[in-house]
């Protein structure tokens, strides 16, 4: 009876994360707030069926500690409803799709690491929850305050200045000496800076196009890739490069900065593969992983096998062996998703991260104030590249880069900047839309005048 169970409730997981990924585009089509207030009710109501189900699997598959699934399971929904009802009351012109987007992925990422590692996933939960609460003051501050770009050199200098903190008091995990030990505590320092990365780089952007400012800001951009790439860093010094081009091109308009910068930013590719054998390593393992598979070449390739395994319709939870994959908490989670979810889902949650991605953008093009405008496309390029990099790397179509599944994957540093990330998103989104209501209003008032 429990296999019966087990397998029915892994095709209606799918089948779940095949409507509510159909929900996230359907939304944009253009109908009135109330029928938009219907399919997003609808498609909260997938994401806990979605949500009851992995975890009524989870709990019919584990032996021991059954008690601990059903109140773990029990937190998460509470959880949801309480970041539903923060920003359905106190931000009601926020975003509804963002913050059910956000929810879906974090109840995935809650459920795929407690099938791989229960107290991990704990831990993320509690430090999900105190980011959540520390950030729900920001949609406010970004939503009504005004000057947010005046301040482009105390971005630049305070992230600056985070990010070479690692020479001094920094601890190497993985290669990279990326990290700072406070104690017990672990932290990614360039998972903060790259937020007030793309501050700096809006602000500067915004505040002039001449020559001057730009060969300033490419400079100051630039010495933020080169310390990243210090630390061996590369996957953060790739997206760094990577959303500071798209932010000049879309500031300025001119091609000619771009294709130049990509041209640069290979000829700097080159090179870092000839100074650091690490990256020699994983580009070894990316162009064939399976005549190193005993060395650097493991990691990719159980990764390979897992994905294989699990085909379309994956394997079921707990019915994988992802735990054979090296750090399938964090950099590899997508490989445990698609072994025991299924390559369909897997892709449901590749579209969902595009459906996040689209409603960046449409803010992006929403707010008519340059500064507010280039801060929601940053922050859309930075999201969308960061999931092609974990991606991408996890099934070979690039070099593995170290970098985590926003929302999804392990990791404390890597889990608290997307969530203020999608706190300063909604921000924008309420600007954006107090300036569109403010415009619709004074168009009545012309009317009946």
């Amino acid at each position: 009876m429990i296999t019966i169970i087990a397998v029915l409730s892994r095709y209606m997981i799918i089948i779940m994360g095949a409507i509510y990924t159909l929900s996230c585009f359907t939304i944009f089509r253009p109908s009135n707030a109330d029928r938009q207030n219907i399919l997003l009710n609808r498609q909260l109501k997938k994401l806990f069926i979605f949500h009851f189900f992995c975890y009524l699997v989870l709990y019919l598959r584990t032996e021991d500690n059954k008690t601990n699934i059903l109140w773990f399971y029990l937190a998460q929904v509470i959880f949801i409803v309480v970041v539903q009802l923060l920003y359905r009351f106190i931000y009601p012109s926020s975003s509804r799709l963002i913050t059910n987007n956000m929810c879906f992925l974090l109840a995935l990422g809650f459920t795929i690491l407690t099938r791989l590692n229960y107290d991990l996933a704990v831990k993320q939960y509690i430090i999900v929850c105190a980011c959540v609460l520390i950030s729900a003051i920001v949609p406010y501050l970004i939503g009504t305050k005004k000057g947010f770009g005046k301040y482009y050199w105390f971005y630049g200098a305070v992230g600056f200045l985070l990010l070479v903190s690692v020479f001094i008091i920094g601890a190497r995990k993985n290669g990279a000496v990326n990290w700072i030990k406070i104690g017990p505590i672990m932290l990614q320092p360039s998972e903060f800076v790259k937020i007030l990365f793309i501050f700096f780089i809006a602000s500067m952007l915004a505040r002039s196009n001449e020559f001057r400012n730009i060969v300033m800001t490419t400079a100051f951009a630039a010495a933020h890739v080169i310390v990243l790439v210090l630390e061996k860093d590369l996957g953060g010094a790739l997206l760094f490069f990577i959303v500071y081009l798209v932010m000049l091109l879309v500031a300025t308009g001119k091609k000619l900065y771009f294709f130049l910068g990509l041209l640069l930013g290979a000829i700097a590719a080159v090179i870092a593969y000839y100074l650091f054998t690490h990256v020699q390593t994983r580009v070894a393992a990316w162009l064939d992983p399976w005549s190193i598979i005993d060395g650097g070449g493991n990691q990719i390739a159980q990764s390979l096998f897992a994905i294989g395994t699990g085909g379309w319709f994956g394997l079921g939870l707990s019915e994988g062996m992802p735990y054979k994959i090296p750090v399938v908490v964090s950099d590899f989670i997508f490989s445990a998703i698609a072994e025991e979810l299924g390559t369909l889902f897997a892709l449901f949650l590749l579209l969902i991260c595009v459906s996040c991605f689209v409603s960046f953008v449409d803010i992006a093009m929403q707010n008519r104030v340059m500064v507010y405008k280039l801060l929601a496309l940053g922050f859309g390029v930075c999201y969308i590249f960061q999931v092609f990099l974990s991606v991408g790397g996890v099934t070979k179509f690039i070099p593995s880069t170290g970098v985590t599944l926003p929302l999804v994957s392990y990791g404390g540093s890597s889990v608290a900047s997307s969530i203020l990330v999608f706190s300063i998103i909604q921000g924008l989104y309420m600007k954006a839309h107090k300036v569109e209501n403010s415009n619709h209003k004074s168009r009545i008032e012309k009317k009946r005048s």
